[in-house]
């Protein structure tokens, strides 16, 4: 060994060391986000929930969902090759849910996956920032006729989170999109819990005074029938909400 020139292996180690520090510099360095701001419409990072007409008044638990970018801005799956950009179909948010970018996985390159799903998530499609996977699922769902029971908005954010393999997990659908902000959603405000669960209120009254019990049946009926189809097509016969 020459005097004073360093050993390989202590050079190949410090190269190590620096690029694992670089590595970890470049995940976990984001773009700082801006408050939520429910008057501006402004959810950076969350998704986001409203209820349906009609459909909601029906069963309460099912409503529109879109995701947003860093900035705030909504996107969702609206209707057939058309994807909203901040301007949420159906209303304001009533719901929301910020998520953590710290647990998706942005790979710079084949070896830099954080997840578990490396040659998957590459398959689906991986992206470097959270607004280009927004993006890449935005173009995607451009190309996709709606369908409320086999392709519809849970379906679009669905697909984001995936390209995100946000939480480490590829395997997000209509059912547990839908849960996730059933079970962990924030209500903006009062009158959000108001115009989500009135109309329902006053279609049970009304159907139970004009009617009886036997509305109250049909109507449980109505939302287990639902229900069971998203449950069926997603868990036990894929292919009829494929999108």
């Amino acid at each position: 060994m020459l005097h004073g020139r360093p050993p390989i292996m202590e050079l190949k180690g410090a190269y190590d060391i620096e690029h694992m520090g670089s590595t970890q510099r470049i995940r976990h360095e984001f773009w700082p986000l801006g408050p939520i701001d429910s008057k501006k419409a402004q959810f950076p990072c969350c998704v986001v929930w409203t209820p349906l007409p009609v459909v909601s008044w029906l069963a309460p638990f099912i409503g529109h969902v879109g995701i947003c970018r860093e900035d705030g801005a909504v996107l969702d799956f609206a209707g057939s090759n058309f994807v909203n950009v901040d301007s949420f179909a159906f209303g304001a948010p009533a719901r929301y849910l910020q998520l953590d970018r710290e647990v998706c996985c942005f790979p710079q390159n084949l070896s830099g996956h954080t997840c578990k799903h490396g040659y998957r998530h590459t398959e689906f499609g991986t992206s470097v920032t959270w607004d280009d996977a927004l993006q890449s699922s935005v173009r995607h769902f451009e190309h996709k006729s709606y369908n409320l029971f086999t392709c519809n908005c849970h379906s679009f954010v669905a697909n984001c989170l995936n390209r995100l393999c946000y939480g480490g997990s590829m395997n997000w659908n209509m059912i547990n999109v839908a849960a996730l902000i059933l079970f962990k959603g924030h209500w903006v405000d009062g009158l959000s819990i108001l115009r989500s669960f009135f109309p329902f209120m006053v279609v049970l009254s009304f159907g139970i005074f004009m009617v009886g019990w036997p509305f109250l049946i049909g109507l449980f009926s109505f939302s287990f029938l639902l229900l069971g189809w998203f449950l069926l097509g997603t868990y036990c016969v894929k292919s009829l909400l494929e999108c």
